[in-house]
């Protein structure tokens, strides 16, 4: 087995190779003057299972396309030297949010993102919650993985629940998936993991409004809220102020993927949030304000790749 970190997420990569008891194989990463990259790997990937970790969300020195780019280029130079299999570990999966038409003439881009993986030669892709399961396994109908992280997360927060708040079927989901770990991890809150209240949230060309109404009884409750990613936070702090008028005593939000863009710093310090748990999948390289940076908790994810990649290639084996 051969695994690589390109050099935007090698930090996260090494956190694998740690856990995986398997050192970095090394590569060669070169930006030319006009932006354009060459990428190459500096052992013989010829016969082997490779997996590349990249994560492709957008930060201070490389944009999610570049990265995009970037591994794509990669895997090809892999496919053209003999790899037997080649698997992409991507923590942040760009363009996932847009899996259906909304709009006339709208573009369906998680698949064209995966039309971009096969014709570059990867065989599989791991990534960690996907926005929408039934897109995601219809985009990429090859061999992949898909962490679920309600567990991490539930271990960070083990006492805070009693409701979750969430989206529709995706709500209804991960309410499945907490009874099952909690009835692993603490059989006594099996009936906390059994409730559910929802909030209402409407988008169109590109403005979220609603937050106002909400479904289901949380006065004197603890609130979990549940989503794949928070981006602005402000559909959390509308979920939280409705939620919090409703009479609910404390709001706990949990996400996998902390983005945290403009204008998340100050909606985060505004919300009626007590704590927000996400993982280190995204770097809260966003977050400068220690006022904002406090009220989140990063949760290690690393261990939920390293037993994928483990599961994957005991199989190819």
């Amino acid at each position: 087995m051969l695994l690589f970190a390109l050099d935007a997420s090698r930090d996260f990569g090494a956190l694998i190779a740690s856990e995986l008891g398997h050192p970095l194989a090394p590569h060669e990463e070169r930006t030319f003057e006009d932006g354009e990259h060459k990428i190459r790997p500096l052992v013989d990937p010829d016969g082997e299972d490779v997996f590349v970790v990249q994560s492709l969300h957008g930060g201070p020195a490389a944009s999610g396309d570049d990265k995009l780019v970037r591994l794509l280029l990669f895997i090809a130079a892999l496919r053209d030297h003999g790899a037997r299999r080649i698997t992409a570990v991507t923590p942040y999966l760009a363009y996932a949010r847009k899996d259906r038409r909304t709009k006339p003439f709208d573009p369906v881009s998680i698949r064209v993102i995966a039309q971009l993986f096969e014709a570059a030669g990867c065989d599989g892709l791991i990534t960690l919650e996907a926005h929408n399961v039934a897109a995601f396994d219809n985009a990429f109908p090859a061999a992949r993985r898909e962490p679920r992280t309600l567990r991490t997360l539930y271990r960070g927060c083990r006492e805070a629940g009693r409701r979750r708040a969430g989206r529709g079927r995706i709500a209804r989901r991960r309410r499945r998936e907490a009874r099952a770990t909690v009835a692993r991890g603490a059989r006594g809150d099996m009936a906390a993991a059994d409730r559910q209240a929802f909030v209402d949230k409407r988008r169109s060309a590109g403005v979220v409004s609603g937050g106002e109404i909400v479904t289901g009884e949380v006065r004197d409750s603890t609130v979990l809220i549940l989503d794949d990613l928070i981006a602005t936070f402000g559909t959390i702090e509308r979920a939280a102020t409705a939620l919090t008028k409703a009479g609910a005593q404390r709001v706990i939000a949990f996400a996998a993927h902390g983005l945290f863009v403009s204008p998340a710093t100050e909606s985060l310090q505004r919300a009626p949030v007590e704590r927000v748990f996400v993982t280190d999948a995204v770097p809260l390289f966003r977050l400068t304000t220690p006022a904002a940076r406090e009220r989140v908790e990063v949760l290690p994810c690393a261990a939920l790749f390293t037993a994928e990649i483990r599961k994957q290639h005991a199989a190819w084996c």
